[in-house]
């Protein structure tokens, strides 16, 4: 077990273990730390605490100090500074005619380099453009291309459900998401009401997904021959969180196959129906292909 701190660079960045030796930190508290782009001001949000080996990477960059109010004051500036940097840079990026969108500026604590976050298309030659921005600043410039994913993080906003995007507010890395998770909770394979503002698929669809997953596993799948109280059927469709099936049976009633609900604790599987694993979207092969590119 190693003794760490957890600390997070921005709001809802991904958290970092740190050293700290044998400081007092609590939570919340603001601490300048060693790290591979130089020195930083971060905040620790995870108190000190042991993990084991596995989840750190070795070795360890220390805390160097609890945040002093000087500290404080330098971090305030350096953000003011980052608001005219944002500035010049869109007008160096006008003059240069790039096909580039700028998003975020950042400066390290030490102002040893500023980072500049931009979104494109395909690959863009900002050499000149890097050697007009350090004649500027005088320091180190690096330009980062990220994606769109990145970009609605950085930006914030507001998601179809109506309230602030996750990315923005409390996820501190992106999960996997896929078409499968719609497809097995039953969702609308229409992309524009599965993708967020970035135009990817939504990330809450992972939040559920482990429940479904489970649910699934007591769940006769769609096509299952199953006996019933009311006699032996083929499952047409399944509702997941009430854990009910719809089963039609083999009675017939006038001109007119029988369809009851029935709950999985009263029914028996027979015979196992389609696997939800090689399904492929009922949808028009246009929206498939649209579907499959809000997964990357």
């Amino acid at each position: 077990m190693v003794k760490t701190v957890g600390v997070r660079f921005k709001k809802a960045g991904k958290i970092y273990y740190f050293d700290p030796e044998d400081q007092e930190i609590a939570l919340d508290d603001n601490v300048i730390v060693e790290t591979i782009r130089g020195i930083e001001f971060g905040t620790a949000v995870l108190g000190i605490r042991e993990v084991d080996e596995s989840e750190i990477v070795a070795p360890l960059k220390k805390v160097l100090r609890v945040a002093t109010e000087e500290d404080k004051r330098i971090y305030e500036v350096n953000k003011k500074k980052e608001k005219d940097a944002f500035q010049v840079c869109l007008q160096k990026i006008q003059q240069h005619s790039l096909d580039m969108k700028l998003i975020d500026v950042e400066y390290t604590f030490d102002n040893n380099k500023i980072i500049f976050y931009f979104t494109a298309d395909g690959r863009v030659d900002f050499r000149e453009l890097v050697k007009d921005l350090a004649a500027v600043f005088k320091t180190r410039i690096e330009l980062r291309q990220i994606g769109v994913r990145d970009e609605a993080k950085m930006i914030g906003g507001i998601g179809p459900c109506g309230k602030s995007l996750c990315c923005s507010t409390h996820l501190g890395e992106f999960a996997p998401v896929s078409i499968k998770m719609a497809k097995e909770q039953s969702l609308s394979l229409n992309p524009t009401k599965i993708s967020g503002i970035c135009g990817r698929l939504m990330c809450c669809l992972k939040y559920e997904q482990e429940a479904y997953e489970c649910a699934r596993k007591i769940m006769p799948k769609v096509g299952a021959l199953v006996d019933t109280p009311d006699g032996r059927g083929e499952v047409i469709h399944s509702n997941i969180l009430k854990e009910v099936v719809k089963v039609m049976l083999e009675l017939v009633e006038g001109n007119m196959r029988v369809v009851r609900d029935f709950s999985v604790k009263d029914i028996v599987q027979i015979k196992p129906g389609k696997d939800f694993g090689s399904v492929v979207p009922d949808v028009p092969i246009e929206d498939f292909e649209e579907l499959k590119r809000l997964e990357d």
